[in-house]
């Protein structure tokens, strides 16, 4: 009970965690607000997730008209790529896989875009069902700044944990002495700030 508790003051358990990532597909770049440093966070949340033994989820928005997700995001390591046309990304296919690979599921950290549309629909859907959710803020994007803005501000007013990848990653370790500490520090070295020209 106490674990459970402390889960839902958005502490994190690698065991009872899955990371989302939301339909970052090449056709999206031109048009997205800071494409580039979204990828650059999926890439180091993937390199996370091998550490930590956290399944990765990859969703992509009808690819036959959107195309894939960019070839700059290593997926070879991805638990699961699946195609949707829903924006949220909980389909009976991902909620299948969930239930198989982390039966005791308590969090899930996500990323991607669009923050306002796909991200927040999800979240909506997760935190329905009781499941604590991160969005990581240097990991998501929008066409425009204010839509991203405005979606982080509503998905905070709704219990969900809006921080940083550094934050999440750093909640997982917990100690000093985790096995993972070094790599995980170096993903780590530039703040997210910086990462993310810190507009809002």
């Amino acid at each position: 009970m106490a674990a459970r508790n402390i889960i839902k003051l958005g502490a994190l358990e690698a065991k009872n965690t899955a990371f989302l990532l939301c339909d970052i597909q090449e056709t999206f770049r031109p048009h997205v607000k800071h494409f580039g440093e979204v990828v650059k966070v999926a890439n180091k949340m993937l390199e996370a997730a091998k550490h930590f033994k956290i399944p990765v989820y990859v969703s992509e928005q009808y690819p036959k008209g959107l195309g894939h997700t960019t070839k700059d995001i290593k997926l070879e390591d991805a638990a699961l790529v699946y195609e949707k046309t829903k924006f949220s990304m909980y389909t009976p296919e991902l909620q299948e896989r969930l239930k198989k690979d982390v039966p005791e599921l308590g969090s899930i950290v996500m990323f991607g875009i669009e923050a306002h549309v796909c991200i927040e629909q999800t979240v909506i859907d997760l935190l329905s069902r009781d499941i604590a959710v991160h969005v990581l803020a240097d990991g998501v994007s929008s066409r425009s700044l204010m839509d991203r803005g405005l979606a982080l501000q509503r998905l905070q007013s709704i219990g969900c944990f809006v921080g940083t990848s550094e934050n999440v990653l750093f909640k997982l370790l917990k100690d000093k002495n985790h096995p993972a500490f070094k790599q995980i520090s170096k993903l780590n070295v530039t703040p997210a700030a910086n990462e993310f020209g810190g507009s809002q």
